[in-house]
Formats: structure tokens, C-alpha cells, sequence
């Protein structure tokens, strides 16, 4: 067996009031794919930013060995410069500069003091081969999609010569066929003798390609298991076996026991969406939502499933206060009064709210503490006297702190601190106080770990049991048929076909979602 190319020896590492890491241990071999698994809050993206730098030697306690040598990384270009490249969940790529000048942005191709243009382009087009990509290096980032964005950031970590490459929730944001691609790649990459780390919620996809996992669960090392050393190693590898190291138990059913709505208004519709037409912010002559008419009742959960450019997003953030896209035609209804709603605080106050599926983006303020988060959909009935009652915050934010597991000390710990899961919680806590009739969730467990999901799976479910009517995007089919009454599909920015609980199959809803009008036609 090869020596290590990576050891991580019992690292620890505190922020004020909470032991992110304690005595981690971590081994990956050249030309080996590690991935690292683990709740949201177990330590798993603290402990690659130790180990690239991002907290730099000193902040942490423990040793790190590299290549058999011990390093003590001050920044990430420390980290580069021996050979270990992260690529971040978040891309860090300029959109309106060209695919080369992303890929050696601080690493410019120089001659005489000037950026030598010939040899940037002649370079960047041997690594986007080398990746599989096929467009041009003058190419802006902006005009090619995720899938392909990050493949150049794979091609920019090759022009660093990278020995040890890390990459956090690759796929998280890519359909299907993006997310083989880029896993054929990465065992490409396994080939030439480039170690992998990956961090990944995903669990099909690292019994696919992995050779070791290794388990965290509360900053701390469970276990390692190895996958290819025997025949029968793999089927020792199972989803079920990951999830009981990762939790510190067995997820006998993935989705919780529903209860169904016994209010008198039972069945009644609560939202009533009706020749939804809506066209591109920039380009006015496309339309991406298409006469789409869709209900909703009380104390239901209705999917929407859909392709990568099906219109999902765009139909659910233009019904709420019309944040996307210019509208063309279509009325909204809730408990069946119809309702204008034309702003956002327009929506809020018919009694729609939206889970976005970029939470950080546009659903948090992570500069900002939990307190100020959750209150601020909320702010009015917080008043007092025309002022915000302190007390009265804190004392709903510690609530929800406490009924809704999120694992911080206190509710001013920034949000931007806590893991995706944890932020999620605070996303929807900040709705659920506001009370809403109708509940859009565009994402809601993008990028979550199985415990975390489940915690959120039986809020939604509370809340249907409550009679509140709940709107549910997912890329995830088995996440859809686990959760939901009735599933919509939706394909080229039109509703293709609607499947009731009982008939739905991941079959059926894939034939509805590729229906598209030459197929229809």
C-alpha cells in the first residue's frame, strides 16, 4: 500500500462557544477519491478550510502532514502552492470575464511584465480538453451553464498543478447528466494519480465512485471505510450503512408518518393559480412560464417536478410578488378570494410565502444574527409603540432556535456561520412565524444531509397537518413521490401532466417532464 499523501492528526478547532472539530483524523492516498460524509454541522467543511488555509496554522491545534511532510498553511495560496486546490460549493468565477481569464485569474500567463494573450489562450484550450469541455476560451463564464462552469473550475485547479484536489457538494446544483459528467471527470482525474477529496450529500454518487469515506459526526472522526479493497467491500458500502455512521442511527423510513388535515375546510382550495404567462426579464419575447393553472388545497402538499430550465423557479417566484420576469397574463387566488399580487409585501400580505432555493442569496442576511433573520418577515406584529420589542424578538427567535433543532449557542450567532441545514431552518423559521396560508418551498433540502432533511420533511409535514397548503419544488423525484399528495410536471415552461400519490412513479413523471412540444406535437 502507497504512503499517505494526506494526514490529518488529531485536529481541533474552536469558534467562541463551539467546538467545531475535535481530534479529527483523516488518510487519503495518491490517485485515491476520499469522500467525507457527514450531518450539516459535523465539522466537514471546517476541516477542509484547515486544511487549505482558509483558517491558516495556529488557529487550529493539530499537525498536518502533506506528501510525508509536516505544512502549516498561513492562506490558500500557501495551500496552491503545494498542490491542494478546493473548489467551494459557491463557484468563485467572474461571470463577465472569459472562460481563460477565469481559469488563470491571479495566476496570469506574463512575459516581460505583460499578460502573454497567446500563450493564456494556447494553455486554457489544452486544459478545457483536458476537461472534457468543448468551448472556447474567449468564451464569456457568463453564456455557458453550472455543469459547464464547473468544469472550468476543475481546468483552473489543473493550471495550478493541483496534487490533491477538494470538492464541496460538487453536483449540488447540477441535473443529471451534468453530475456524471463531472464524476466520469473526476475518475479521469483518479487516473492520472490526482487524489480527490469530496464532500456530498449524495450518497448514490459516492458508492459510485469513491474509494474510502470517512464519517464526522459532531467534529468528530466515527469511522473510515475502504471500498474497493475487497469484492465484497461495496455491498458493505451501503447507503443505510453511511446513514447510521453519519446519524448514530438507522433511518428505517427516509420520510415521516403523515397526518392529515381534519379541519372542516379540508380539501378546500387555498391557492389558485390560472393562465400563469410570464416572459424572460431580458428577453421579452420568450416566455418561460406558459398558461400554467394549477390549484392547491388546505392541509395539502402538491409537487412541481421538472428538467433544468423547466420553468419551476421562475412560475414560483413570479406568483410571489412577481420577483422574476415580466408579467403577461394569469390570475392568483388564495382561499379563493382573488389577490393582486404585484410586490413582495403584496404576496406577504395575501398570505403566500417563499422558500427560495438559494437560500444565501436571497433568503438570508448572513451578516446577520438568527434573531434578525427569523423576525424579519415579521417585523410588524413585533411592534411596539412604532418600535421593534427587543424582547418580544428574542423570545421567538429563541423558540424557534429550540423547536426547531438549530444547532447554534445563542440566536446571535450569525448566520452566515452555521451550516446549510441550520440555515435552512432559520429560512423557514422566519416564515413559518409569519403565518402564511400558502407555502412556496423551491429547494427546500438542496444540499442537506438525511438528518437534517428528515427534521425538515416532518415540519412541512406539521404544517400540512395544520391546514396550511404547501407548494413543493424538488429535483429529487424520490423526494417528491415520499412527500407529496399530488405532483404537477412542468417542461418548456408549461404544466405537462399532473400524477396523484397513488400512480406516481419516477417512470411516469420522467415521461411527463421530457413532454415537450415537438414530443407533444
Amino acid at each position: 500500500m502507497s504512503a499517505p499523501i494526506l494526514e490529518m492528526r488529531a485536529i481541533t478547532k474552536t469558534f467562541p462557544g463551539v467546538t467545531a472539530l475535535s481530534d479529527v483524523h483523516l488518510t487519503v492516498r495518491p490517485g485515491e477519491i476520499h469522500a467525507i460524509c457527514g450531518e450539516n454541522g459535523a465539522g466537514k467543511s471546517t476541516l477542509m478550510k484547515v486544511l487549505s488555509g482558509v483558517h491558516p496554522h495556529g488557529s487550529y491545534d493539530g499537525e498536518i502532514l502533506f506528501e510525508g511532510e509536516p505544512v502549516a498553511f498561513k492562506d490558500i495560496r500557501a495551500s496552491e502552492r503545494r498542490g491542494i486546490v478546493i473548489i467551494h460549493q459557491e463557484l468563485a468565477l467572474v461571470p463577465y470575464l472569459s472562460i481563460a481569464e477565469n481559469i488563470f485569474l491571479g495566476n496570469e500567463q506574463a512575459r516581460g511584465g505583460f499578460v502573454d494573450w497567446n500563450g493564456t489562450l494556447r494553455r486554457a484550450d489544452a486544459l478545457l480538453k483536458r476537461v472534457g469541455l468543448r468551448e472556447k476560451p474567449q468564451t464569456p463564464v457568463a453564456d455557458i451553464g453550472v455543469g459547464k462552469q464547473q468544469l472550468v473550475e476543475i481546468a483552473k485547479a489543473l493550471s495550478k498543478e493541483v496534487r490533491l484536489l477538494i470538492l464541496d457538494e460538487p453536483t449540488a446544483a447540477l441535473n443529471d447528466d451534468d453530475s456524471a459528467k463531472l464524476l466520469d471527470l473526476i475518475v479521469e482525474l483518479r487516473e492520472q494519480g490526482i487524489a480527490c477529496i469530496i464532500i456530498s450529500h449524495k450518497l448514490n454518487e459516492i458508492r459510485a465512485v469513491t474509494d474510502a469515506v470517512t464519517i464526522l459526526r459532531d467534529g468528530r472522526t466515527i469511522e473510515t471505510l475502504t471500498v474497493r479493497e475487497s469484492p465484497g467491500a461495496q455491498a458493505e458500502l451501503s447507503e443505510d450503512r453511511i446513514i447510521r455512521g453519519m446519524v448514530g442511527r438507522d433511518l428505517d423510513h427516509r420520510f415521516p408518518d403523515r397526518t392529515p388535515y381534519a379541519g372542516e375546510d379540508a380539501g378546500s382550495p387555498a391557492l389558485s393559480v390560472a393562465g400563469w404567462t410570464v416572459r424572460h426579464p431580458v428577453d421579452h419575447q420568450r416566455t418561460v412560464v406558459d398558461d400554467v393553472s394549477l390549484t392547491v388545497r388546505r392541509g395539502e402538499i402538491v409537487g412541481i417536478a421538472g428538467l433544468m430550465g423547466a420553468g419551476r423557479t421562475e412560475l414560483a417566484m413570479s406568483v410571489f410578488g412577481r420577483s422574476y420576469g415580466v408579467y403577461v397574463a394569469g390570475e392568483v387566488a388564495v382561499n379563493g378570494r382573488r389577490v393582486v399580487t404585484r410586490t413582495v409585501p403584496a404576496a406577504v400580505d395575501a398570505g403566500i410565502a417563499y422558500v427560495t432555493e438559494d437560500r444565501k442569496r436571497y433568503g438570508l442576511n448572513l451578516i446577520d444574527d438568527i434573531n434578525r433573520n427569523i423576525s424579519l418577515a415579521s417585523l410588524p406584529g413585533m411592534r411596539r409603540r412604532g418600535v421593534v420589542d427587543g424582547h418580544h424578538e428574542r423570545s421567538v427567535s429563541e423558540r424557534y432556535r429550540k423547536t426547531m433543532n438549530i444547532k447554534a449557542p445563542t440566536v446571535f450567532e450569525e448566520v452566515g456561520r452555521l451550516s446549510g441545514g441550520n440555515q435552512q431552518k432559520v429560512v423557514l423559521s422566519k416564515w413559518i412565524h409569519a403565518d402564511p396560508e400558502v407555502l412556496i418551498l423551491d429547494e427546500p433540502t438542496r444540499g442537506i444531509d438525511v438528518g437534517a432533511k428528515y427534521e425538515i420533511y416532518t415540519v412541512i409535514d406539521t404544517l400540512a397537518a395544520q391546514g396550511k397548503a404547501v407548494l413543493f419544488i424538488s429535483s429529487e423525484l424520490p423526494e417528491l413521490l415520499g412527500m407529496c399528495d399530488r405532483i404537477y410536471t412542468m417542461a418548456e415552461g408549461r404544466l405537462t401532466g399532473e400524477v396523484t400519490r397513488a400512480e406516481a412513479t419516477q417512470e411516469l413523471l420522467m415521461r411527463h417532464m421530457t413532454q415537450t412540444r415537438s414530443t407533444k406535437s
